[in-house]
């Protein structure tokens, strides 16, 4: 049975350049309505894009049934006549943030082992809906608001794609029950504990009904528009910094990891001198950048003759000399 929503997915892949025909997917698969949806809509898609499918799923012990619920998604695959690769945590992961780093290491590693291009997950509007919220209430700048992307590279030129960020989860259960997928339900989902949790289980439901019924694609809608910016000011952001930027290895100035052109970044706006103070940083700190590291070097800019901030993690500090910052270790 072709749907619209077939219809719309396939136009998403093909109009976005998503995937390309006779591709090697391997779709992450939990057993909750957004993966069921989404491996069905593939396995109909196949015969138009003939892909080669195979299936991942991955055991975190969170829970009691865990075991049975990897068993469940396996005998799916059975069903489907797909490939199954799972992989067991060797203990259980003590946070969202660990297991979701794990989870995108493992798939990696399965898809290069076996020769698959892509790594498929059914991420949805709804999701890039929440993890707005979060990130906004954590405090996020664009970057962190943009949410979900529709592709994103891996380990070992993998690629992580999302065809569904256009599907709401609404959409993906009313799909699984008019094609009849029997749902596993995990009952982390409902766990309260989880600020995922509460905005999906208390602040979208207030926003719909208190706000705005469309709350989920408005937001997804925002979250897309920011990704289109975001990558611009990056790159216009790298562009400041090359020009900024000069390396030294003289031996004076051993202990100099490099200088930056303050009359070079004080042409350029607020915006781009942060992202550029951003990059800079990335490379002298083993940890990202929080908002005051960013800002403290930001001040430098126009400060006056030998200024200097406090070290950053790692050691590094900066000092104004004429026009030059200098990130000295």
């Amino acid at each position: 049975m072709w749907t619209s929503l077939h219809a719309s997915v396939h136009h998403t892949i093909r109009s976005r350049h998503l995937l390309k025909r006779n591709q090697r997917l391997l779709i992450a698969v939990s057993g909750g309505q957004d993966s069921l949806c989404l491996t069905q809509l593939m396995l109909d898609l196949q015969p138009k894009w003939g892909w080669y499918l195979g299936i991942v799923h991955c055991d975190h012990k969170w829970r009691d049934d865990s075991q049975a619920n990897a068993k469940y998604v396996e005998q799916l695959a059975e069903k489907w006549g797909i490939p199954f690769y799972l992989e067991t945590a060797s203990q259980p992961l003590k946070s969202e943030a660990a297991a979701r780093n794990w989870r995108y290491q493992v798939f990696s590693a399965i898809a290069f082992t076996n020769n698959y291009q892509c790594i498929i997950t059914g991420h949805t509007a709804t999701d890039r809906a929440e993890t707005l919220l979060y990130n906004l209430i954590r405090g996020s700048g664009a970057d962190g608001l943009q949410a979900l992307t529709w592709q994103r590279p891996l380990l070992n030129q993998i690629m992580l794609v999302r065809p569904l960020l256009e599907v709401t989860r609404s959409q993906t259960g009313k799909f699984c029950q008019d094609f009849q997928l029997q749902i596993w339900l995990d009952s982390t989902n409902l766990d309260l504990k989880y600020a995922r949790n509460r905005i999906r289980q208390e602040l979208l439901p207030y926003l719909q009904e208190k706000f705005n019924p469309k709350v989920e694609s408005n937001l997804a809608q925002t979250a897309e528009l920011l990704q289109a910016e975001v990558e611009y000011l990056e790159q216009a952001a790298d562009e400041l910094r090359q020009k900024a930027e000069v390396q030294t290895d003289e031996p004076e100035n051993s202990f100099t990891l490099l200088r930056l052109n303050r009359q070079v970044l004080q042409k350029a706006p607020l915006a781009l001198q942060r992202r550029a103070i951003r990059q800079i940083l990335q490379q002298i700190m083993s940890n990202a950048p929080n908002f005051e590291h960013i800002e403290k070097l930001v001040a430098l800019i126009a400060a006056p003759n030998r200024s200097q901030t406090d070290p950053f993690p790692g050691g590094v500090i900066a000092v104004v000399e004429d026009e030059w910052i200098c990130l000295i270790c």
